[in-house]
């Protein structure tokens, strides 16, 4: 690389850094605390391992909401019924790919498994308040690898 393009890249560069101090920031952001990723990674565990309500009603904050493309911030009776009374027993274990967090937030990728061999893959963006999540935000992959109850596709 010539000694011109250097210094005109560089030109360009250290405005950015000036400019966006923000992206630099959120690299020194710390991590979860060891409890909220720990549950964090029970929610995930439980679709796998859980048949009743009990273990999700634990995790989840009174006031927890729950969006996706089909829920706008739905309420945690309304998520019990819609989501999870629906998907429970069609879900048969989430691997996490990646977990992503600072302080009380976290985006998980997970690939989801069926209970009839069928996978699909989608992002969550969750909102912890202690050891509880307070909210969910569900991101899906393509629509042909959500095959749910809800989009009717098994």
């Amino acid at each position: 690389m010539s000694r011109r393009r250097l210094l005109r890249a560089a030109a360009c560069a250290l405005p950015a850094a000036v400019i966006i101090p923000e992206i630099a920031a959120a690299r020194a952001e710390a991590g979860l605390s060891p409890k909220s990723e720990a549950t964090v990674r029970k929610w995930y565990q439980e679709w796998g391992t859980a048949k009743d309500w009990h273990p999700f009603d634990l995790l989840l904050a009174d006031d927890f909401t729950f969006s996706s493309p089909l829920d706008d911030h739905i309420s945690k009776s309304a998520f019990k019924e819609r989501c999870w009374g629906t998907q429970n027993a069609f879900i048969e274990r989430f691997d996490l790919e990646h977990l992503i967090a600072t302080a009380n937030e976290a985006f998980v990728m997970y690939v989801g498994h069926t209970t009839n061999g069928k996978t699909f893959r989608n992002v969550e963006y969750l909102r912890l308040r202690g050891e509880q999540i307070q909210a969910i935000e569900c991101y899906f992959g393509a629509q042909n690898s959500f095959p749910s109850a809800v989009s009717g596709q098994k």
